[in-house]
């Protein structure tokens, strides 16, 4: 198996994916590697999921392997614990990451505690939940949302979100191998419009890791999944304006990379996050609270959130409840003219 270390020369031979066809590579590989790997999730077997994210896994690696099961994700996610427990390597599909929350007790109450109320004499560390978040694709209240901050409040899971095919592949890897529970959300808005060039080699990107996508002076831009896209336009119209900003890319929100973050607010001394989810409780909420405490001192603005509303998420407003590259542009300014 090469991994993110692997030599430069494997990383070399790439093929141009979107960000669905990344997370299927992913796939294909953990189960052609590993026969403990099984997939399961309404509708995945010969149709390949809603999005088609596992298409073609069922007749590679069989009904036995990548199969569907009946629409109720409590049901998904109970059955993935229970196989991950006995030894497979269990990957769930959620369809929306809105329908998550009949499953919420399983992944909470189970999944997250297994390995800790057991003194760990028995976990169910191969467990691996998918869910396409996120708005952008004018789904209305229940094909929408961004509940990543219910899961980062669970100590004994981890939370990982990518923004860009590379990734994709690399930390959906990383998470299927990974000892510990792990909810995957792939932000659905740019499934196919985010491309690039993917190594064809098995590699994985380490959790807990945030990257530095951008490196400035004047502000740091912090974000996640598609809000990256907005986060690195609103970066082009300050760097017009001859504003330097630093962008990071957090990649996992639990556990999230505060070494990387505090250093580079560090040194810019303002700091602006951004996520689709509401204001109140968002999970910049919580950052922004931890690098005050360490960071006070350095601050030369308060730290700014840029967000969705505390609203339902509606249908025909979605365009004036996503934080948008404009908005965020006009949250810099504020900060660069405190």
């Amino acid at each position: 198996m090469n991994t993110s270390s692997s030599a430069d020369s494997d990383m070399t031979v790439t093929e141009h994916l979107n960000l669905l066809q990344a997370v299927n590579r992913a796939l294909d590989i953990a189960m052609t590697t590993d026969p403990k790997v099984v997939c399961l999730g309404e509708d995945i077997g010969e149709f390949g999921g809603v999005f088609r994210a596992t298409s073609q896994l069922q007749e590679k690696h069989g009904s036995q392997r990548c199969f569907n099961t009946p629409l109720t994700e409590q049901g998904i996610v109970g059955f993935a614990i229970g196989l991950a427990a006995q030894g497979s390597v269990a990957v769930a599909e959620v369809q929306f990451a809105d329908y998550i929350f009949p499953a919420f007790d399983q992944i909470v109450n189970e999944a997250a505690k297994f390995r800790y109320r057991s003194g760990n004499q028995f976990n169910c560390g191969g467990l691996t939940i998918r869910a396409p978040y996120g708005g952008g694709i004018d789904g209305g209240l229940y094909h929408s949302q961004s509940p990543e901050a219910y899961f980062c409040h669970t100590p004994g899971l981890k939370v990982v979100i990518p923004s860009n095919p590379y990734q994709a592949k690399g930390l959906l890897l990383a998470s299927i191998r990974d000892p510990d529970p792990v909810i995957f959300f792939e932000p659905k808005a740019i499934y196919r419009a985010s491309t690039g060039d993917v190594p064809t080699v098995d590699y994985q990107l380490p959790l807990g890791v945030a990257e530095v996508v951008q490196v400035g002076t004047d502000i740091t831009l912090l974000g996640w999944g598609a809000q990256m896209v907005q986060l690195n336009k609103a970066a082009a119209l300050a760097a017009a304006e001859g504003i330097s900003c630093e962008v990071i890319d957090l990649r996992t929100l639990l556990p999230w990379d505060r070494d990387t973050v505090e250093a580079s607010l560090r040194k810019t001394g303002r700091l602006l996050i951004s996520h689709e989810a509401p204001l109140t409780g968002g999970f910049a909420g919580e950052i922004a609270a931890t690098l005050q405490e360490q960071c006070f001192l350095n601050l030369e603005a308060p730290i700014l959130r840029v967000t969705g509303v505390d609203t339902p998420f509606p249908l025909v407003l979605e365009k004036h409840y996503l934080p948008d590259q404009l908005k965020i542009f006009e949250a810099i300014k504020a900060a660069i003219n405190y």
